[in-house]
């Protein structure tokens, strides 16, 4: 097993296209022991670049080093890492444990009990001989895991493992991940949902249309996007007063009435929620709503990328 503080896994300037297409663009970064998170909205390029880095696909330029070695046509290595993407598929007429047992067989694993060990790591020996077309999508992202995790590599890479999963589930998954890093391994999980890196990982790595945007601990991933605008309407009667009411508060940044309503550029948008209440209050208005336009993963990200 790897261990120490040099990193696992080294990935320099690589990018991807197909024809026109940039799905991964000038990427380097480098991975160590311990639980780093990739965050990006859906088609950001994760998927793509874990796949790259996994060996499954050749980068158009650029290289990987995954554990010191080069990982394309490197059949020894595979065996030291454990990859699920998010659409492998299961075989319902097997049962969970024939699975497994499958994943086991093509790892070369030797070890009779490799099996119930990784099912039970996932805690699913009690349904292990149903077959898994009668489990919930978290019980099927589970065995898959159990999948992953049977040859018991070194790293492991998991493309939004906790898609489908409720929420006791999610914290057996944080347990297994801490686990995982206790014990030297290095986990890289991929999510467009912030809360779930920000609740796993130790380090993140924020990505955007196939390119870098930031990397860091959750604190200064939270920090970038809070420094962007958010672009809130308002609907209130007195659209007028109100709209001239609102440029005064010192969150505003503009004000502009848009088919029937005020729209506000904020980058406080807890003061705005707390305030417009009083100034609807204090001119006679009546406030039928606030509703953010733009917050989406989506648009936070790309604010991230343009700037």
């Amino acid at each position: 097993m790897t261990t120490g503080t040099g990193a696992t896994i080294e990935v320099h300037s690589i990018s991807k296209w197909y024809g026109n297409v940039v799905a991964v663009n000038d990427v380097s970064f480098e991975v160590y022991p311990g639980v780093t998170g990739i965050l990006g909205p859906n088609g950001a390029g994760k998927t793509t670049l874990l796949s790259m880095m996994c060996g499954l696909l050749r980068p158009s330029q650029g290289g990987v080093r995954v554990l010191g070695e080069e990982v394309i046509g490197n059949v020894g290595l595979y065996s030291r890492v454990g990859l699920m993407l998010e659409h492998d598929a299961l075989y319902p007429f097997m049962t969970g444990r024939s699975f497994v047992q499958l994943a086991a067989k093509l790892q070369g694993v030797k070890d009779p009990d490799a099996v119930d060990r990784a099912i039970d790591a996932v805690n699913l020996l009690d349904a292990a001989d149903r077959p898994t077309g009668t489990y919930s999508r978290g019980m099927r992202q589970r065995i898959r895991l159990a999948a992953t995790i049977v040859h018991d590599p070194e790293v492991l890479v998991l493309d939004e493992p906790l898609n489908g999963t409720d929420p006791r589930q999610r914290v057996e998954f944080a347990d297994f991940v801490g686990q995982m890093s206790a014990a030297g391994r290095t986990v890289l999980i991929s999510s467009h949902i912030l809360e779930e890196v920000e609740a796993l990982a130790d380090r993140i790595l924020l990505v955007v249309s196939g390119k870098l945007a930031a990397s860091g601990n959750h604190r200064a991933i939270r920090e970038k996007l809070d420094e962007r605008p958010f672009v809130v309407r308002l609907m209130a009667s007195k659209q007028r007063e109100m709209a001239a009411a609102l440029v005064g508060l010192e969150s505003v940044e503009s004000v502009r009435l848009e088919d029937g309503a005020i729209e506000v550029t904020t980058r406080n948008l807890a003061d705005l929620q707390r305030s417009a209440p009083r100034l609807a209050r204090d001119i006679g208005s009546r406030l039928y709503r606030i509703e953010p336009l733009d917050d989406s993963l989506e648009s936070v990200f790309s604010y991230v990328v343009q700037r």
